[in-house]
């Protein structure tokens, strides 16, 4: 497993109303949440990879559908994947400087805890090629529905 990456298993309290689900708690993670993001990706989206040289962490949690989650250590090479969602009810915090990113292998509602504030006048947001030779071969696709950033990523 990459150094720093965490797996939180999600419990779901079902009846019949519906369930509910503890998504993050703070004091189980190595640093606090300050900003949580909610996105909508259609299946056969890849986002990213990104990382923060700043340290920004990340906590993702796939609240509907399925989304593989990918993971580089850029200093060792090492690459790690997890699908979450609603088959594998699991969150997965990844320490900034990793490698990280996110395929959508159905439409997906996720959401993504960060450790730092986004701030679009100074981004700490850096990319590694979605194809990279360490990590091309854990995606599902070999062509996938991307950005304009993350398709020129190098």
């Amino acid at each position: 497993m990459i150094e720093g990456l965490l797996r939180l298993p999600l419990v779901r309290h079902e009846d019949e109303r519906g369930w509910f689900s503890e998504l993050r708690r703070d004091s189980g993670l190595p640093e606090a949440m300050v900003q949580t993001n909610l996105v909508f990706s259609r299946a056969g989206v890849v986002r990213g990879l990104h990382y923060h040289e700043r340290g920004q962490s990340d906590l993702f949690v796939c609240v509907r559908g399925t989304a593989r989650v990918v993971v580089l250590d850029r200093a060792s090479g090492e690459a790690y994947s997890e699908d979450i969602g609603d088959e594998n009810q699991m969150a997965l915090y990844v320490p900034g400087h990793h490698a990280h990113g996110y395929e959508a292998l159905t439409d997906v509602l996720l959401a993504y805890h960060v450790t730092r504030e986004y701030d679009p006048s100074d981004p700490d947001e850096l990319t590694v090629a979605w194809n990279d030779p360490r990590v091309a071969h854990l995606w599902s696709t070999s062509t996938p529905i991307l950005s304009a950033r993350d398709a020129g990523a190098s």
